[in-house]
């Protein structure tokens, strides 16, 4: 947009006055790590932010320019400001996102591209899709991962796929199992060439029953779960087939969906893995001394407390500690959906700050001592 164009913007009102609550961030808010919320006129929190500084972050809303910046347009529809300080920068994180999962502000979910590692997601359906991306929908009910590569993982997706007959088309497609049309209808067609490759069961037009897509889709999930390794043996058995009848051309392609399946179960193996490999006491050091004990199972915080310094308390934080130890570990399976965020967070903080994994200790461990 011209210069000319910008100038002739009118910002609206902002409804607050916006220099009385700079003085007030100037006089009351101090440089440490804090979770901050902005509300609206009707008292609801319209966004949830994190510092490590809280002074000098939200003097930056200030300055930001309108209606360029999302800053300022979160700052025009606010009223007030309020924030809770915490011990660290890691707390700042865990407190953010908690708070955005449990007010679902307006800014943080209309405004917010978040970031977010590669996942193999189940929708839900008659018919459900097995596809990858980085955002979790309401219609997906399993999750998978967190996956490095987005482009092996849609490969190896689209093999799964292709071998069990799983559909790819797009979520609204109408679903029609055999048996279920109308005895006088016309004969139905399926809605892409994947059918007629052979690559889809077509549950679009009638060609599979409802429940021979189920097993179909429920294969795929116990291969991403680990608990089969169909359908591997197939590939092997085609591609032993196809080098028996000197089709060495065919053979070097089914050993190309081999490498692929080979490739998604070894990373499905390191995905459960390295969720597992959460599961400790994490000691972390406060910005002012104030070092907190998190409990942490899985990637999910289940506990937290000041880190204990008496006997009386460190006996008290030893029962919390032997009470999730005791707890059954869940069976490999897909992750908890109401706590990737969660997860993710986890993986990106100790992946980004590798000295922090030398202040854990398993929880079996810390129960002993």
């Amino acid at each position: 947009m011209s210069r000319s164009r910008k100038a002739q913007r009118v910002a609206p009102i902002p409804s607050a006055d916006l220099e009385q609550l700079r003085c007030r961030v100037r006089a009351l808010a101090e440089n440490r790590p804090a979770v901050y919320r902005m509300t609206d006129a009707a008292g609801r929190i319209i966004y949830v932010g994190k510092a490590k500084r809280l002074r000098t972050r939200l003097l930056t809303y200030f300055r930001a320019e309108y209606p360029d910046d999302k800053a300022a347009r979160i700052l025009y529809a606010a009223t007030d400001i309020a924030w809770d300080y915490v011990p660290s920068e890691f707390a700042a994180y865990l407190g953010e996102l908690r708070q955005i999962r449990r007010h679902r502000p307006h800014f943080n979910y209309r405004g917010n591209v978040t970031r977010r590692s590669v996942l193999i997601k189940m929708s839900g359906g008659p018919a459900p899709r097995i596809y990858a991306g980085g955002t979790v929908s309401r219609d997906d009910l399993r999750c998978y991962g967190p996956f490095q590569s987005l482009g092996r993982t849609l490969e190896a997706v689209r093999t799964l796929n292709d071998l069990l007959g799983i559909r790819d088309c797009r979520a609204t497609m109408p679903i029609v199992f055999a048996g279920q049309g109308d005895l006088f209808d016309e004969p139905r067609q399926a809605g892409c060439l994947r059918h007629e490759f052979g690559f889809c069961s077509g549950p679009c037009a009638g060609f599979v029953t409802e429940r021979e897509y189920r097993l179909r889709v429920d294969t795929a999930a116990a291969f991403l779960e680990g608990r089969t390794i169909q359908p591997m043996d197939r590939v092997v058995a085609a591609m032993q087939e196809a080098a028996e009848a000197g089709r060495y051309e065919l053979a070097t392609r089914w050993r190309e969906k081999f490498e692929q399946l080979e490739w998604l179960l070894a990373a499905t193996s390191r995905a459960r893995s390295a969720v597992d490999l959460l599961t400790f006491v994490y000691r972390d050091p406060g910005t002012y001394g104030e070092d907190q004990a998190y409990v942490v199972v899985q990637g999910v915080v289940r506990a937290s407390a000041p880190y204990p310094a008496t006997p009386i308390e460190r006996e008290a934080f030893k029962g919390v500690v032997a009470g999730e130890a005791e707890r059954p570990k869940p069976a490999a399976g897909p992750l908890p959906m109401d706590a990737i965020d969660e997860i993710l967070l986890l993986m990106a903080w100790f992946r980004a700050h590798p000295d922090a994994l030398g202040r854990t200790t398993p929880l079996e461990e810390w129960a002993a001592a």
